[in-house]
């Protein structure tokens, strides 16, 4: 169970309700906590569109030091107001720098802690998550969105993330890794609805990675080539 950070009140700005919130903490890849410091003084904002830049933040681990991009703090209002939680001092994932840091060897990750899904933001949450837990660094949109799902980019990683409760096609997997091969970068697939029979066949001969995404936010490996990703991380 994660800890959560000290409460702060909120006010919805559309029914002026207030509410008691308290930002979740993310494992940093040493196993450390992360947790946003809450302005408690700044306003909330209702989301009425979404932009990669304004749902994600840098934050730094407080143990090793280490930069990452985390979710922006949001809270859903039973009006139904979803609001973006004040952060003190931080900025937008796409104004703050992406200083390099090693990846963390296999041999020292600690136990993955995933995400709980409950919406498709979740899923890639939880999917980008697990990569920074592989090893995988500034992980950040795709410059290309994908024919499904939403795509997912890290250095040398090309990842499409599927939460629909249709199972991936042939053509998605196909596509992801064509687009992969243009970007000169390896490529995975996380799903929540399985995969089609031919696009596993077909993920095998392309040495696609495929996982599924469980409800708790754990991606389970489909392939070969994915429980050896697991196992093993970044190289």
């Amino acid at each position: 169970m994660w800890a959560m950070s000290e409460s702060v009140s909120v006010r919805c700005p559309a029914c002026r309700r207030e509410h008691l919130y308290a930002a979740p903490s993310y494992p940093c890849t040493c196993g450390a906590p992360v947790a946003p410091e809450l302005d408690r003084h700044g306003t909330a904002v209702a989301v009425t569109h979404r932009a990669w830049a304004e749902d994600w933040i840098t934050l730094r681990c407080g143990s090793c030091g280490r930069r990452d991009q985390w979710p922006r703090p949001e809270l859903g209002c039973e009006c139904g107001t979803v609001l973006r939680i004040a952060v003190a001092g931080q900025t937008a994932a796409a104004e703050a720098d992406t200083e390099a840091a090693a990846p963390a060897p296999a041999k020292r990750r600690r136990p993955f802690q995933p995400v709980t899904i409950r919406t498709a933001r979740d899923a890639v949450t939880a999917a980008a998550v697990y990569l920074r837990w592989l090893g995988y660094r500034d992980i950040r949109r795709a410059d290309q969105r994908p024919p499904s799902g939403i795509g997912i980019a890290a250095r040398g990683l090309l990842a499409q993330v599927d939460p629909t409760v249709r199972p991936a096609s042939l053509r998605d997997v196909e596509c992801l890794w064509l687009t992969a091969m243009t970007e000169s970068a390896a490529c995975v697939y996380f799903s929540l609805a399985g995969y089609a029979t031919d696009a596993r066949t077909r993920a095998d001969s392309l040495g696609v990675p495929l996982f599924v995404l469980d409800l708790t936010g754990t991606p389970q490996p489909v392939n070969s080539l994915a429980d050896e990703l697991d196992a093993t991380g970044v190289r």
